[in-house]
């Protein structure tokens, strides 16, 4: 009985995704291509990088600096640490938050939570093979890495993960453990990239901003609070507008479509 009633469910959410897909897919384009103030700064911060290799000119004296503090014990937690941010280690806790909601059916909060995740991974694997920046060989990492350095991809999963969950937690007595939490565990996976010297710090800001960014935008675009008023965080009410005016602007829950959005899958 109850796998049938989650392939049901999953049925179900499969339907409503599509149908905000198409309601978003212009909009989710123009994001994606990097319209937002803050990832214009990323996208100037990468063709600098395209420009001069070698990097920004406080890149290697702060590698420099972070590898004269290498002791022992810092080589352990750098090498154990590093492994909690990589895509790959990301995977099961984003899949588990996102079981939790779809048997809650918080399906906006899911796509959105999605979105961000994958959406960060596609921007990530473009601009790698795009800009083709190599890594620092300053010394012998001991966690050494193949692949091309900007922006980091331990950055921008770490950072996309964290920023989706303070987002969706925005306004409840979650926020600011998860703030906490997740800010103290993004500097941590960062400071092991530039200690075990497979990234310049430019790598690990690149990352960030456009990771950032990415999940701003699409809050802004999927509202993944929008929901009745009872439901909606004081924080995220747009207090000018009237009653009525917030009964059309929201959906009666997360299952169900915004007015407008409906309309723009009707007119595709």
């Amino acid at each position: 009985m109850f796998k049938s009633d989650f392939w049901k469910l999953l049925q179900s959410f499969n339907s409503f995704l599509k149908q905000l897909l198409i309601a978003h897919w212009r909009s989710l384009l123009i994001l994606l291509l990097g319209v937002y103030l803050p990832f214009q700064v990323f996208e100037g911060l990468a063709l600098e990088i395209w420009k001069n290799e070698a990097g920004f000119p406080w890149d290697v004296p702060i590698l420099l600096s972070i590898h004269a503090t290498a002791s022992p014990q810092l080589d352990i937690l750098a090498v154990s640490l590093t492994k909690f941010g990589s895509p790959n280690a990301l995977l099961p806790i984003t899949i588990a938050i996102g079981l939790v909601l779809l048997l809650r059916q918080r399906w906006r909060s899911l796509v959105y939570l999605l979105i961000t995740v994958l959406g960060s991974a596609i921007i990530n694997r473009t601009a790698k093979i795009l800009l083709h920046r190599v890594r620092p060989h300053l010394w012998d990492s001991l966690s050494p890495e193949l692949d091309y350095a900007f922006p980091s991809g331990h950055a921008m999963a770490s950072m996309a993960l964290v920023a989706a969950l303070v987002i969706l937690t925005w306004g409840s007595s979650w926020w600011w453990l998860v703030l906490i939490v997740g800010s103290s565990f993004v500097l941590a996976i960062g400071w092991t990239r530039l200690y075990l010297g497979v990234h310049f710090p430019s790598d690990i800001l690149g990352g960030w901003m456009a990771s950032v960014t990415w999940a701003i935008g699409l809050s802004l675009l999927i509202r993944p609070h929008l929901t009745t008023s009872t439901q909606l965080p004081e924080a995220l009410r747009v207090r000018t507008l009237t009653p009525s005016a917030l009964k059309d602007e929201q959906p009666l829950n997360e299952t169900s479509l915004r007015p407008q959005e409906a309309d723009s899958v009707n007119e595709s």
